[in-house]
């Protein structure tokens, strides 16, 4: 479903509401006035072409393995009793 976005004009309050490209929006959301105006939106879509994002799992997985040396070493200084905490 389209998401629209909408502006009052008597509260100033901008809103966005998902219907149906046929609808529209009579009435403001907070003070039920019917000065409301529908804003210019971006659609939102996915280039299939454009390379994806990493996500933040991935980067967790390469923060991980770019410290595996430095973890194992704090894993052993906390097991012999070494840690010091900041």
């Amino acid at each position: 479903m389209p998401r629209y976005k909408y502006s009052c004009g008597s509260c100033g309050v901008e809103f966005i509401v998902l219907h149906s490209w046929e609808d529209s929006q009579e009435h403001c959301i907070e003070c039920e006035s019917d000065e409301i105006v529908k804003l210019v939106s971006r659609p939102l879509y996915k280039n299939k072409n454009a390379k994806e994002e990493a996500k933040a799992g991935d980067l967790t997985d390469e923060y991980i393995e770019a410290n595996k040396e430095i973890l194992e070493e704090l894993k052993e200084d906390t097991k012999n009793g070494f840690y010091e905490p900041s």
